[in-house]
């Protein structure tokens, strides 16, 4: 991966965020072209669809820089090499919330997460909030319940992404760890915060936390600080 991946809890599109998505800009190489992609709200109707794609243009427009929405919306879009074109021309795509699962089913094996995937292979950024960061572990909850895991892109191998995390609490948290995948590691992503890998490093950016949960250890990581899981 030569590019920026960034992970983030919520909020997504909104003022708070502007701390982070102006670090992201600043890993873009060259001038930004953001495409921003409703996916995981596919199912919702077209209200909350344009509402997403609205959101997510203006949030970046008022950031100064080039945005669109490409409304991959179901497998049809997914594998449309026009929607596939738009992306690979961008060098930062952002995925916004709605459903984990339908997300990670609408864009396995098509054309537009080949270009996705061609994003970071060329050193630009993705981000993916709240369903859109889950989908890069190596498995995901299928939710509402939680049981059973599903498989990911495993971008994190290792690693069970569950956004929202200052939401949860301590008490759910601790089921959610109980039932995770032999060997498996908990990265609690707290809102308004982006848990950022690039260069083989990774960090923490924004105003929450990142927690760490595995066999070896429970540790909150903050903005500044190196994230291990290992």
């Amino acid at each position: 991966m030569n590019g920026t991946l960034a992970l983030v809890g919520s909020g997504e599109y909104l003022p708070l965020m502007e701390t982070v998505d102006r670090f992201l800009l600043s890993r873009v190489p060259g001038e930004p072209h953001v495409v921003c992609l409703p996916t995981a709200a596919g199912t919702e109707g077209l209200e909350r669809i344009g509402y997403w794609s609205r959101l997510g243009v203006e949030h970046f427009t008022r950031l100064g820089v080039r945005a669109e929405a490409v409304e991959v919306i179901n497998r049809a879009t997914a594998n449309d090499e026009t929607f596939a074109a738009h992306i690979r021309n961008a060098n930062f795509v952002y995925l916004s919330g709605g459903k984990p699962d339908y997300l990670f089913r609408t864009l396995a094996g098509t054309p537009v997460w080949s270009a996705i995937v061609s994003v970071l292979e060329n050193g630009g950024v993705v981000a993916g909030c709240s369903a859109g960061a889950m989908i890069f572990g190596e498995h995901y909850p299928t939710l509402p319940t939680i049981w059973p895991w599903q498989r990911a892109f495993n971008f994190l191998p290792g690693a069970i992404i569950l956004p929202h995390y200052e939401e949860i609490g301590e008490r759910m948290g601790k089921f959610v760890r109980a039932l995770l995948p032999r060997g498996a590691t908990l990265l609690g992503i707290e809102g308004y915060t982006a848990l950022v890998s690039s260069d083989s490093k990774f960090g923490v950016v924004g105003s929450g936390g990142v927690t760490v949960w595995n066999r070896k250890r429970k540790e909150r990581f903050i903005e500044s600080q190196a994230v291990g899981w290992l």
